[in-house]
């Protein structure tokens, strides 16, 4: 039971990282500057463009390694 859920969490954190990813990228290529910044306020808050992207990076990491922590505990269940 905790292996799937592990598992959910893993993808769902995944998700989340590549959507912030995507958003950073998004914001940061948006010529005027003034359009720019208030798409950055309005949807990212007081962070940078880079620090969105810095933090999906690091939240997709941590999904992988949590996505395989998931799955070494699934198999280790199934074999009791």
């Amino acid at each position: 039971m905790f292996a799937k859920l592990g598992r959910i969490a893993a993808v769902l954190m995944l998700v989340f990282g590549v959507v912030r990813v995507a958003l950073g990228l998004y914001v940061a290529s948006i010529e005027p500057r003034e359009a720019r910044e208030a798409a950055q306020a309005r949807y990212m808050g007081s962070q940078t463009s880079g620090q969105v992207i810095n933090t999906g990076i690091y939240t997709i990491l941590f999904a992988i390694a949590f996505g395989v922590l998931a799955s070494i505990s699934r198999k280790r269940s199934d074999e009791n």
